[in-house]
């Protein structure tokens, strides 16, 4: 079976997607580096086992979130290059490095899930403390 034919338009259709996602990931990144610098003043002002355990996990994120927008710029990367290609009239190679673009942003999307994952479960932890603070008081 022949490969779909790739015209300039379906790259494009990308472009909107790939800026709002990466905004997305800046945003994570700017949020996670605030609570890192509370955390430090805080751990500063009285050292504390469980804010070291969280700036682990914070750590762990961050490193994520460098993952997920590398693969992104990536994606966007060789989605601008396919359309270079396509506007070249090189269909064949553009149509491998659009699926390359495909693949970047789809381990960036898996990424960004094992994040949100991540998130979740240090919330959860929190939530248990507080659970377990309301019932002993």
């Amino acid at each position: 079976m022949a490969p779909a034919e790739l015209s300039l338009t379906t790259p494009g259709l990308l472009f909107p997607a790939i800026s709002l996602l990466l905004l997305a990931y800046t945003n994570r990144y700017l949020a996670l580096a605030g609570i890192i610098r509370e955390l430090y003043e805080d751990y500063q002002a009285a050292p504390n086992h469980k804010i070291v355990l969280q700036i682990g996990n914070l750590r762990r994120r961050i490193s994520l979130i460098k993952w997920m927008q590398a693969l992104g710029i990536g994606s966007l990367f060789f989605t601008v290059v396919a359309m270079f290609q396509l506007y070249l009239g090189w269909s064949h190679s553009a149509q491998l490095t659009f699926g390359l673009s495909l693949a970047l942003m789809i381990g960036s999307l898996a990424m960004s899930l094992i994040e949100l994952k991540m998130s979740t479960e240090a919330l959860n932890v929190l939530l248990s403390d507080l659970e377990a603070l309301r019932e002993d008081g």
